[in-house]
């Protein structure tokens, strides 16, 4: 579609809209990424750390290690859905779940939180204040809190590729 400035054709979109074909993101490739200057969130740049997390397996990692003590129907975001939106909410410069009701309805934040909060929204300012209270505050769970930076250290260390051998340095360095 051709738009037109009163001087001629525009060379865009007058809303800034980008005519370029959308990015995708690996951890979820449901997600377009596109820009709309009139549908903007706030907390975009979450989906390049979600994306990094992804590639690194930051807080996948936390599926095996964390004991979730909820019955019944109150498990509606799994506990890597909430640590993600712990962690990422911290990220983003909230100090606490106040902001939780308002992130939840954020579509960053419910695509990075994933599963049900996609199509609705991510967990409230009480549903984070019990998990960040009760649930992390277990003994189970504070313990793989404590170990939690070491194994994404390792995990880091581990992508890293192996130094170069002695005789691999003198290949690179003849003329």
């Amino acid at each position: 579609m051709q738009y037109h400035h009163h001087n001629g054709p525009a060379p865009c979109h007058p809303a800034g809209e980008s005519r370029k074909p959308h990015l995708r993101v690996e951890f979820d490739r449901r997600l377009k990424l596109e820009f709309h200057g009139s549908k903007v969130t706030s907390d975009a740049g979450f989906l390049a750390y979600r994306e990094l997390d992804d590639a690194l397996g930051l807080t996948g990692v936390t599926e095996g290690l964390f004991q979730d003590s909820r019955t019944g129907k109150n498990g509606r975001h799994g506990m890597v859905g909430q640590f993600r939106q712990s962690v990422f909410g911290r990220l983003g410069g909230y100090e606490d779940v106040n902001d939780a009701d308002r992130l939840g309805r954020d579509p960053a934040m419910r695509w990075i939180v994933g599963g049900k909060a996609i199509e609705r929204q991510a967990a409230s300012t009480s549903q984070m204040g019990r998990f960040e209270t009760q649930l992390l505050a277990s003994n189970e769970n504070f313990s793989a809190l404590t170990d939690l930076s070491g194994i994404w250290i390792d995990r880091v260390h581990d992508r890293r590729p192996p130094p170069l051998g002695a005789a691999s340095e003198c290949l690179l360095k003849r003329p």
